[in-house]
């Protein structure tokens, strides 16, 4: 059962129905927790395959129960114990192959329940109060369904805000009507746009190793960087707009992960729109405190904006190298604190030699904008090759074509992600502008509905008369 299928949406649905029978916080939880141990059933049928995660799990709170009695350092070994069984059930490729389990076990969620777990470890050895997080809360915490596969990475105490409320979060006939039309669109995305998107992007990668006319490769090269980004857009976000609905219908509200990501001006901001719970884990449990410890044993005042770049690039490093075990993934990581380093340095450099009030000034103006905003999505593309591609695919696609094209092909990307972008968000701006008493026309109920049938019936087409399946969730990989 794929998590943005039409089975699991059923799944969601008919879990939400039960859990909504009564507002009993007991209730809600034995239906989550219920609910999350079907779920993982159905993903893997022999309960073996579920031991080495079991473990996981356990040294986890393990750890959680040393660090509530007070034991002396226990928050520091149990990150570092935890960490390491991460790593070698994930079979990092910079580990010896022999020390490995070789039989199949699950890992399906793992890294999301990596970051749920180490969160709890540093709150709870952080707080001068020490809290205590019983089994059946932490159970539901780190294997809720609708967070297990892709995130997003919810905090433990916004979950309990809502999961264990003694009254439960409204639940009324229009935010019913919202987050059902949010599983209609998100279940387009995945299952219809994600999919033509990826059939672009796979006949762009066998045309660039066929003997065609170099003006077929050239465009080959435009579609295979160009597609991408959105595909994993689409499919990604429309999974998220599926679990986040889903569990707002069982009366939890999980953090948004995207907010109109293409819209960036810089790889900075991009990053502050796109997987949004990822990158602000890392902000808060590596960028901060990595400044705060270098600023602690580095005095100089003048060292400190680059205290922050450098702090900046290892954080960003880290989310890059996070998303895969190979070293393909540790350029990418490079490229991920690159850009975002160079981005900083130029801030920085532009604030320096305009003064602060210039530069604010440049960066409100619309040329400015475009032009940043089509640099980071050229950027962004670039980066993703050591995405989805291993090296072997990576030396095919950098080799069809000479240098020289590629160069062209990027500048080709550039400008028309510069010129396409700003035209989206000027059609964006007219849209919403044309409005009545009620508010912007295309947000109102009536054309939400229409919206939503529409996706509706496509998805229905592609998906059951044409019967064609998706691909699968791209970040359930991680």
């Amino acid at each position: 059962m794929d998590s943005a299928s039409f089975q699991f949406v059923l799944f969601g649905l008919a879990a939400a129905l039960v859990s909504n029978l009564s507002r009993a916080r007991v209730w809600r939880s034995i239906v989550l927790l219920l609910a999350s141990i079907v779920f993982l059933g159905l993903l893997a049928h022999n309960p073996i395959v579920f031991l080495p995660l079991a473990g996981f799990l356990f040294l986890g709170y393990i750890g959680l129960v040393l660090i509530e009695r007070g034991w002396s350092r226990s928050t520091v070994w149990s990150i570092l114990a935890v960490t390491i069984v991460y790593v070698w059930l994930k079979k990092y490729t910079f580990l010896p192959e022999g020390i490995f389990l070789h039989s199949l076990y699950f890992t399906l969620g793992l890294s999301y329940i990596f970051f749920r777990v180490l969160h709890l470890l540093i709150e709870s050895g952080d707080s001068s109060e020490k809290r205590h997080i019983g089994l059946g809360a932490y159970l539901l915490y780190t294997l809720n369904f609708t967070t297990l596969v892709s995130g997003p990475i919810q905090r433990y105490d916004e979950f309990v805000r809502d999961q264990f409320a003694s009254e439960p979060i409204v639940l009324g006939p229009r935010t019913v009507g919202l987050q059902l039309e949010r599983i209609v669109r998100g279940f387009f995305k995945v299952n219809v746009l994600a999919m033509l998107l990826h059939a672009v992007q796979e006949d762009a990668l066998a045309q660039m190793s066929q003997p065609l006319p170099l003006t077929h490769k050239l465009f080959s090269a435009f579609r295979l960087a160009v597609v991408y980004p959105f595909f994993l857009y689409a499919n990604f976000s429309g999974y998220i707009d599926i679990v986040i609905a889903l569990a707002r219908l069982m009366r939890v509200r999980l953090p948004e992960n995207f907010d109109r990501p293409f819209s960036a001006s810089s790889f900075l901001d991009f990053w502050n729109r796109w997987h949004i719970t990822l990158s602000t884990w890392f902000k808060t449990y590596v960028y901060n405190p990595l400044l705060l410890a270098l600023m602690r044993r580095i005095s100089s005042i003048a060292l400190e904006p680059l205290l922050g770049v450098f702090c900046f690039f290892v954080t960003f490093f880290l989310v890059g190298i996070w998303h895969g075990r190979t070293s393909e993934f540790v350029i990418f990581g490079v490229l991920q604190g690159g850009g975002i380093s160079i981005n900083k340095l130029w801030q920085m450099g532009l604030t320096r030699g305009l003064g602060r009030k210039p530069y604010k000034a440049l960066a409100k103006n619309p040329i400015y904008i475009a032009f940043g905003r089509g640099l980071t999505f050229s950027w962004f593309a670039f980066t993703l090759f050591w995405f989805w591609a291993n090296w072997q695919q990576i030396d095919k696609v950098f080799t069809a074509i000479g240098v020289a094209e590629w160069l062209g092909v990027w500048l080709a990307i550039c400008l028309c992600a510069t010129v396409v972008l700003a035209l989206w968000e000027g059609l964006r701006a007219a849209l919403l502008s044309i409005k009545t008493s009620e508010g912007p026309v295309f947000t109102s109920r009536y054309a939400r509905v229409v919206y939503a049938t529409a996706l509706g019936l496509a998805a229905f087409v592609m998906t059951f008369l044409l019967n064609q399946p998706a691909p699968d969730i791209v970040y359930k990989a991680f």
